[in-house]
């Protein structure tokens, strides 16, 4: 029996490191070890490598270099903006009011949990059966006391874009910090943080071919944050401790490879999306398309099975993909084994069971159309041999 043919549809879960990328990771793990603050020949090439890093990803997303602190990935970033504005805001204004939209990654609706437990009052928006948010709900909720307010850039899950520009702009209006979660757009869609409006932004090195356990944090010049990791004086006394060279230099590089082929990338995605978009509807009764026809990702498509139709859960629903050799996912990775429907369809208005029936297919440069052509029919076979009711 030959071997099973894997497809591999989970990048908005993580990504293959690129080979240039792991080189990079490899030469410096070896080379460049020295302690970027300390003051000698090892620690100045390290600090070199350290500097261009920030310099590359800054000028990819319009920012300076100042602005940009590396953090250990997304999950952290976000910790450090929410947490650390609020408290800066909290203390030096009084401000004790965090809006987040109804649909965000749980790192950051994680965040607003502990800070409802440190004192703070905390609102979501809701959004519509796309899952977009809407400026009025937005401007509806915004209070005298309201100090942040984080609205996601690309949803991870089902891949709605929002309108950030609009939502950025109005909390300037009124004094109001404004953080996104770019983990998803960044090296998909251009991310222009001057552009956008914003004070905070989120990226992530394993959604875009580089290493895993790095990423960055942009921090608007001027905006006061609190540190949580204390320590050194690194990064600009934003994060303590000894930096990660090979990580950050891999990182760069992934981000500079992702810059280079982003128009050619688009298309690719949208070819991909677009084609198992059309195979599915056209042999799937029952099919429900989870997010904006437009207004979305071209990397992300996640798709629902109708409860009156079909009585099957989404890990059954994996199960046999994974055995056809199809990887895909329910969801959001950190939340994966969770019995729970997820939080994002909840809130576009799924009933609880056709949440419980979704698949996320997520695409990446390496996919190709003969895959999404297999994995297109294996998926439907898999549907059409399901009892219904």
């Amino acid at each position: 029996m030959p071997p099973l043919e894997r497809i591999y549809l989970d990048y908005a879960a993580t990504t293959p490191i690129n080979a240039e990328v792991l080189d990079v990771l490899l030469l410096h793990s070896k080379e460049s070890f020295g302690n970027a603050s300390s003051v000698h020949s090892f620690g100045r090439t390290s600090k070199v490598i350290l500097e261009e890093s920030r310099e590359l990803i800054a000028r990819s997303i319009n920012a300076e270099p100042g602005e940009i602190v590396f953090t250990s990935g997304g999950t952290e970033a976000d910790n450090h903006a929410l947490i650390g504005a609020a408290l800066a805001r909290r203390r030096n204004s009084g401000k004790n009011h965090i809006l987040i939209s109804s649909v965000e990654h749980h790192a950051v609706l994680e965040c607003a949990e502990y800070l409802s437990e440190c004192g703070f009052v905390i609102s979501q928006i809701p959004v519509d059966t796309a899952g977009r948010v809407h400026l009025n709900e937005v401007e509806n909720l915004l209070r005298s006391d309201t100090a942040i307010v984080s609205v996601m850039h690309g949803n991870n899950e089902v891949g709605t874009l929002q309108p950030i520009e609009e939502i950025s702009a109005l909390c300037k209006s009124k004094n109001i910090l404004f953080h996104t979660d770019t983990v998803q757009t960044f090296g998909k869609i251009p991310v222009d943080v001057k552009q956008l409006g914003i004070d905070f932004a989120v990226f992530s090195s394993h959604k875009i071919y580089g290493p895993k356990g790095i990423g960055a944090l942009y921090i608007r010049n001027g905006v006061e944050i609190d540190s949580l990791i204390h320590g050194g004086a690194q990064e600009r006394n934003h994060r303590a401790g000894t930096e990660n060279i090979p990580s950050l230099a891999g990182f760069a590089l992934a981000v500079k490879k992702s810059v280079d082929v982003m128009p050619e990338l688009q298309k690719h995605l949208k070819k991909c999306k677009t084609m198992m978009t059309a195979m599915l509807q056209s042999q799937i009764e029952g099919l429900q398309i989870n997010g904006g026809a437009e207004l979305s990702l071209p990397s992300i498509l996640s798709v629902s099975l109708d409860h009156s139709i079909y009585d099957i859960e989404s890990e059954t629903l994996l199960l046999q993909l994974d055995l056809h050799g199809v990887a895909a996912s329910s969801g959001s990775a950190c939340t994966s084994g969770s019995i729970q429907p997820s939080h994002v369809l909840q809130a576009m208005g799924k009933d609880a069971k056709t949440a419980k029936s979704t698949v996320r297919f997520s695409f990446g440069k390496n996919t190709t159309v003969e895959e999404i052509e297999t994995a297109s029919k294996i998926f439907i076979e898999i549907v059409s041999a399901l009892p219904k009711k």
